[in-house]
């Protein structure tokens, strides 16, 4: 049978299973908010613990902890940090309390560590108190909000190597496919000749862009409330722990953090998580683009997707171009978790975000599929070949090269050629070009220098 120790607070008395690091106030937030919708994102729990840190650090040196229980603390911070307390965190992602259930696992895991470490049993607080020792000076509402913007960090920085990667396979297919001419398409229709490079290199200065936009925005988070408190005005925390914490948490976690001008609107608004939602959102809309448009063009035949699994249940020798499918539903759910980011920031009130919880889920959780999937179409994209004989094939027919013309021959003229090309239907048009205006002239206008070069001179 199951043993268990007993735990009281305000309300009651609860059963806490015997082996569990958490106590009551977890329990009663585990059974609460049990929808199976997801556990705390792994990274903001590691982010707490460098919080939870650093407050111990900094009470420790103004003299408000002792050096035993300070050390067994910041032992216990860094196990979760290395993710040894992993099974630990059971309360679902979606909880009331602006974070408070969290804030109060990382509580009660911390001090029932600690305690063990120290050599006494689970649950005995008179070693070491989840809120008078781990949570001293310190409220939800600054340590939570900035351990989301250190984990964000993190993250966005992973991001932004994996998406510089993506563009790197990017521009070595624009090399690879530089002298392969072929017919550009808008509106679905053919449109004037480029090269499969030129196309290439549209989807990698796409990449590039949000690149840069990822790398930057990192700065958007760097302010952060860590000594604010309840609302921003440091109620209940010492000066020099407010001014101290920070630069604790700076050497923790290496990132360049920085207290807020303003607290209290740090802590009351949640807008540079929209900001950075958003640039996420225009990597995701540009993804979705690009991973259409290889859909269409294998689909056309001028390029090779790579094969990854069978297709149909039904129909043999079937191949679906499967992560740029993924890729795309990977993208609409970015774009989602954007709305939910952006009405949860809309909807705080007063001193406080209270939907912080489901933000946090929701960045992460985008962030975390942008990695992975920009990680996979990395290798992807290195595995595509072109189809040299069907980019010409459509190139040699298309009426539209004749536009490549105009500067030589002008409007009137070229209008002419189509018109007899259409009544006489003999041949590529390619060719009949040929006969009609030289072949020199016809493969020096089309050659891939020309019709990628920007104009033409004069």
């Amino acid at each position: 049978m199951d043993s268990y120790r007993q735990e009281e607070d305000l309300i009651g008395s609860v059963n806490i299973p015997e082996n569990a690091y958490w106590g009551i106030h977890t329990e009663r937030a585990r059974k609460n908010f049990d929808f199976g919708f997801a556990r705390v994102n792994p990274a903001l729990i590691s982010a707490l613990a460098m919080v939870k840190k650093a407050c111990c650090l900094a009470n420790y040196e103004l003299g408000f902890l002792e050096e035993k229980k300070a050390m067994a603390i910041i032992t216990a911070c860094d196990e979760i940090i290395e993710g040894r307390l992993d099974g630990q965190f059971p309360v679902d992602a979606l909880q009331g309390g602006a974070g408070t259930s969290t804030n109060m696992n990382l509580n009660e895991v911390i001090a029932n560590r600690a305690i063990e470490i120290l050599g006494g049993q689970r649950g005995n607080y008179e070693i070491v108190h989840p809120l008078h020792d781990v949570n001293l000076h310190q409220s939800t509402n600054d340590v939570y909000p900035t351990a989301i913007k250190v984990a964000a960090i993190f993250k966005l920085r992973t991001l932004s190597e994996a998406i510089a990667r993506l563009q790197g396979a990017f521009q070595k297919k624009e090399k690879e496919f530089a002298s392969i001419v072929k017919i550009g398409r808008t509106e679905l229709q053919e449109a004037v000749p480029l090269t499969l490079g030129a196309e290439f290199a549209a989807f990698a200065e796409a990449i590039s862009r949000d690149r840069w936009r990822t790398f930057k925005c990192e700065e958007r988070l760097r302010v952060v409330n860590l000594g604010g408190t309840a609302v921003g005005t440091g109620l209940t925390a010492p000066r020099d722990y407010i001014f101290l914490v920070i630069e604790k948490l700076r050497e923790i976690t290496g990132l360049g953090l920085c207290r807020g001008e303003n607290i209290p609107g740090e802590t009351a608004n949640a807008d540079p998580f929209v900001e950075v939602s958003g640039i996420m959102k225009a990597h995701a809309s540009n993804l979705i683009k690009i991973c259409n448009d290889l859909r269409l063009l294998n689909l056309l035949g001028e390029i090779r997707l790579p094969a990854l699994q069978s297709g149909s249940s039904i129909m043999p020798g079937k191949v679906n171009p499967v992560l740029c499918e993924a890729a795309i539903q990977i993208g609409l759910k970015v774009m989602a978790n954007d709305f939910l980011i952006t009405e949860a920031t809309s909807r705080a009130t007063l001193q406080i975000c209270e939907f912080l919880p489901l933000l946090s889920h929701a960045l992460l959780e985008s962030m975390d599929l942008l990695i992975n999937l920009n990680a996979r179409l990395t290798e992807y994209i290195k595995g595509i070949k072109a189809n040299e004989e069907k980019c010409q094939a459509y190139f040699s027919k298309s009426l539209t090269l004749i536009t490549a013309f105009l500067p030589l021959i002008g409007y009137k003229q070229a209008e002419a050629l189509v018109n007899e090309f259409l009544k006489n239907r003999h041949g590529d048009f390619r060719d009949f070009l040929k006969k009609r205006l030289g072949e020199k002239t016809v493969e020096e206008t089309l050659s891939p220098y020309k019709l990628t070069a920007l104009g033409y001179r004069r």
